[in-house]
């Protein structure tokens, strides 16, 4: 700009005589600068690169020489100290594009690093799935092995003619096994899932911990008699119920009230399991559903991870923390489509 208001200088100042083509190439030769040229009243005499169209409204022209006059501080051309003009001028389009050009690769290299630290927690996260995955098909084949030798031992006690009740029990704690080993094996891969009655399913896994857990714990089913189908893998399913179940009486401390509740209400099948137990903070409601995370002093805080999973991801239902309060107990309830 110092350059150009020479050149205006030279144009003024030269007589007849002066060469002045390098002048003149000069001030044509700006093509991006935005310039007006004032006289010392502050009157508008002419202005080079703003918009054509949009400087046909005066107001336009004169916003952009205060725009100019707040930018930068005018140059002054005169002719031997008389006839003073002031040339305005700002910033070009071009550089104004350019001043936001480092936060635009800024922002793509953040938006970069953001996609490879994705790709490699992803990864990370698969390659753990598949070990769980394949621990957990590994010991359900383990199990396999002592199981089918307790059926042998089983029908030898029958022929022993050992008393009825207690082969009974021993029958249901293989069966018990047997399901666990099953449970196991679906890791990994989407199950079946068959109509089944909710009610009925939910009461299996009640019945089987009342009976194995301490007589100081008060147990309470309540349901409709009604049957609730929905779709379901019983044996996931049960797991689930297990695990709620077994976290409550773990936070009771093997005393206190433990109630299951199943309601039904538009299209959709309510089962909460209620506790009056230690109880948790609001801010651990969702932080417990994460893998390996737990209260516990044992455990490896897999088991409400697996169960978000197994009602989200395979029964497309949810699983929350309903409420928790710290010494008087915790409700934690699922939500499944009913058919």
């Amino acid at each position: 700009m110092e350059i150009l208001a020479a050149a205006q200088e030279e144009l003024k100042t030269g007589d007849l005589d002066t060469n002045v083509d390098l002048s003149l190439k000069v001030i044509e030769n700006n093509k991006s600068i935005p310039m007006i040229l004032v006289d010392e009243k502050g009157t508008i005499e002419t202005f080079q690169n703003l918009d054509s169209v949009k400087a046909l409204d005066e107001k336009y022209v004169q916003g952009q020489l205060e725009k100019m006059k707040s930018q930068n501080n005018p140059i002054e051309v005169s002719y031997r100290g008389k006839n003073k003009k002031f040339i305005y001028y700002r910033d070009s389009d071009l550089l104004n594009k350019l001043t936001y050009y480092p936060i635009a690769l800024i922002l793509i290299l953040f938006l970069f690093l953001s996609v490879i630290y994705l790709f490699y927690s992803s990864n990370k996260v698969a390659e753990t799935n598949k070990l769980w995955t394949g621990m957990a098909k590994e010991t359900a084949h383990q199990i396999g092995t002592p199981l089918s030798s307790l059926l042998g031992w089983i029908a030898i006690l029958k022929m022993e003619k050992v008393n009825d009740k207690y082969i009974d029990e021993i029958e249901k704690d293989v069966a018990r096994l047997n399901t666990i080993a099953n449970r196991f094996s679906k890791i990994g891969s989407a199950p079946a899932l068959k109509k089944e009655n909710v009610v009925a399913i939910t009461k299996q896994a009640f019945d089987y911990l009342e009976s194995r857990s301490s007589k100081q714990i008060v147990f309470s089913f309540r349901a409709s008699d009604a049957k609730i189908p929905t779709n379901l893998n019983t044996e996931l399913f049960g797991w689930v119920i297990e695990n709620l179940l077994k976290n409550a009486i773990d936070a009771m401390q093997k005393e206190g009230s433990l109630e299951l509740r199943i309601e039904e209400n538009l299209k959709k099948v309510k089962i909460s399991v209620s506790d009056t137990g230690k109880g948790m903070p609001k801010k651990l409601f969702k932080q417990i559903f994460k893998p390996g995370f737990t209260t516990k002093k044992r455990g490896w805080g897999l088991g409400l991870s697996l169960s978000k999973r197994i009602v989200e991801d395979y029964h497309k239902g949810i699983i929350t923390v309903k409420k928790s309060e710290i010494g008087k107990g915790s409700t934690f309830e699922i939500l499944l489509p009913t058919v």
